[in-house]
């Protein structure tokens, strides 16, 4: 499978048989270049101008939001409940976690989580072999808290998201703090192919770049 990344939280997951998931479609605002692409499934995590731009999408598509349990082809998807804040969703409401099953790989995209993952939060998630995971602060989790979900979810990839570049057109903590704190590794691209077998030839974790 590949995992693309156009900026902010915004992910294009291609399964082998070429099933096309979007996360996260962001509008001009944002400030990142719209990304141009079809996909079968469209997934956002919440309403929110930068997260939730599915018009852009070409063609037709599965728009998935909230929490359950969906399945496309030989694909499964979980939604699972979280706040876009600490405090139970009284600034920002509700965000949804995703969980991609896709060719033996699972993928947690965490949206615009806003707080520390509870127990009972963790184990509805699962088993977690790439974690995207934001890192910016003021309207999600920071970089420590980012690193205390890393820890407890245990990823064998972690991909940073969601944080200052110079292409965003708002103020969030940027990538060098993050890695400042924990080891990571820098890609000079913005794309990566993994398979099961082929995980652990990458840093646990790995900033993509957006161009």
């Amino acid at each position: 499978m590949k995992i693309k990344w156009f900026g902010h939280s915004c992910f294009l997951l291609t399964s082998d048989n070429g099933i096309r998931i979007l996360t996260d479609p962001f509008n001009e605002q944002v400030g990142y270049p719209l990304p141009e692409t079809r996909a079968d499934i469209v997934t956002t995590s919440h309403d929110h101008y930068d997260h939730d731009n599915v018009e852009i999408i070409k063609g037709s598509y599965k728009h998935i939001k909230g929490i359950g349990d969906f399945t496309y082809d030989n694909i499964t998807i979980r939604g699972v409940s979280t706040f876009h804040d600490e405090m139970g969703g009284a600034k920002r409401g509700k965000n949804t976690v995703f969980i991609y099953s896709i060719d033996d790989i699972t993928i947690c995209h965490l949206g615009d989580l806003g707080h520390a993952l509870s127990q009972e939060q963790i184990k509805e998630i699962g088993k977690v072999d790439v974690l995207l995971v934001p890192i910016g602060g003021v309207y999600t989790i920071d970089g420590n808290t980012a690193i205390e979900v890393i820890k407890l979810l245990k990823p064998r990839i972690s991909i940073p998201m969601h944080y200052k570049t110079e292409h965003l057109s708002f103020e969030l903590d940027g990538l060098d703090s993050f890695l400042s704190k924990i080891s990571g590794k820098r890609a000079n691209c913005n794309e990566i192919v993994l398979n099961k077998d082929s995980l652990s030839e990458y840093s646990e974790i790995l900033a993509l770049d957006y161009l």
